[in-house]
């Protein structure tokens, strides 16, 4: 079953956006190096996007992307330490 995926701030505050990841939206976002068995090897790029491959390869797998808004009003309801 395909999972969720957005782009959130790196520590869930303000900065660089990465890869998050959850398998059932009952679950918390993760970042996408959480998932050892999904992720794959990010593009040697400078400046490049942290999770753009994996992205990749789950979005042509049937994930579904969630807007970046919607999930932060998640992480304000369930806040995730990781």
């Amino acid at each position: 079953m395909p999972g969720e995926l957005c782009w959130l701030p790196k520590f869930g505050v303000d900065g660089q956006l990465i890869l998050h990841l959850r398998q059932t939206s009952h679950e918390p976002w993760k970042p996408y190096t959480a998932f050892p068995h999904l992720k794959v090897p990010d593009y040697r790029i400078p400046g490049g996007s942290k999770g753009w491959a994996t992205y990749q390869k789950l979005f042509k797998a049937g994930w579904i992307l969630v807007p970046t808004d919607v999930a932060k009003r998640s992480l304000v309801a369930n806040p995730v330490t990781v």
